[in-house]
């Protein structure tokens, strides 16, 4: 597959280690890329897989760059994650509702428009994009956070960019039984295995928001690798398609020979499948986002 990146005189401007949060004694950081010119951007919110345990907003280090040179503000948020004795639910979750709200809190100081703000996320963070775009505003979590300085602003974004997302815990906890004896990551997530607390799985699951009576407006671009074997397709396949029967404007990337997690790559390398996607979430974001 050829790359679809090319060489450009655009630039973006870095900034690091901007703090958004600070929750129980965790203080919550990420990095900005936003584009050189003057204005108020439109940005993208990103938040980085590595199964609730791992990762950094490094995995943004080559997408968030040329996203920003083309005109899209990329902030790329850490958040808390599981450990052998803590589990990260709801906690990642809070994180990533207080990222967006600090973005549209601080919008005018940071050449942003709160406005034009969407959501990206990879595997683990997949699954955080599309519950806060789907459930962020719901009453049980928005008042979770009682001393974050803008805990009164709407989550709700204009989209969401899923790659090899995880919307279903209790499918992906079933399909991990065989595969991750040692390293139950769904569980981790949780603190208890889906026999213990089957309605924890649905709350903390993205698919169980999609209703009709939620849709909000929010577009959703869904991207999977047909080889992916550390999240199954179908998870992409039902979520996409509980969202078209719910009305929400969805669209469905499948990549062939695709296996997981490759948005981190670089993308002028030959056959870079992030060098090939990176136009289309664009592009997507340029359509939907109303850039």
């Amino acid at each position: 597959m050829e790359s679809s990146v090319h060489s450009s005189v655009l630039s973006a401007i870095a900034r690091s280690d901007l703090t958004y949060a600070h929750h129980d004694g965790a203080n919550l950081t990420g990095r900005l890329w936003k584009p050189a010119g003057a204005g108020r951007h439109p940005v993208l919110v990103a938040f980085h897989g590595g199964g609730w345990q791992a990762g950094s907003p490094d995995n943004f280090q080559h997408l968030g760059p040329w996203l920003a040179a083309r005109g899209v503000a990329v902030f790329a948020a850490a958040y808390r994650f599981s450990t052998p004795v803590r589990k990260a639910w709801p906690e990642c979750f809070l994180d990533a509702r207080a990222a967006v709200q600090f973005l549209k809190g601080r919008a005018d100081e940071l050449g942003l428009d709160p406005d034009r703000v969407s959501i990206m996320g990879d595997s683990a963070g997949g699954h955080l994009a599309a519950l806060v775009g789907l459930a962020g505003d719901v009453p049980a979590y928005a008042d979770a956070c009682p001393d974050d300085p803008y805990r009164h602003i709407s989550t709700k974004v204009r989209c969401v960019i899923g790659n090899y997302g995880v919307y279903d815990l209790a499918a992906q906890w079933m399909h991990d039984q065989p595969i991750r004896p040692r390293d139950h990551i769904v569980q981790k997530l949780m603190g208890c295995a889906l026999s213990d607390d089957r309605r924890a799985y649905f709350e903390a699951s993205p698919i169980s928001y999609v209703e009709a009576k939620r849709n909000n407006g929010t577009s959703f671009l869904l991207v999977h690798g047909t080889e992916d074997d550390v999240v199954d397709r179908r998870q992409t396949d039902d979520f996409h398609v509980a969202l078209k029967l719910a009305g929400f404007f969805t669209r469905r990337l499948i990549v062939q020979g695709a296996g997981h997690y490759f948005v981190s790559d670089p993308l002028d390398e030959p056959g870079s499948l992030s060098g090939w996607l990176a136009p289309r979430i664009l592009r997507f974001v340029e359509e939907r986002g109303q850039v």
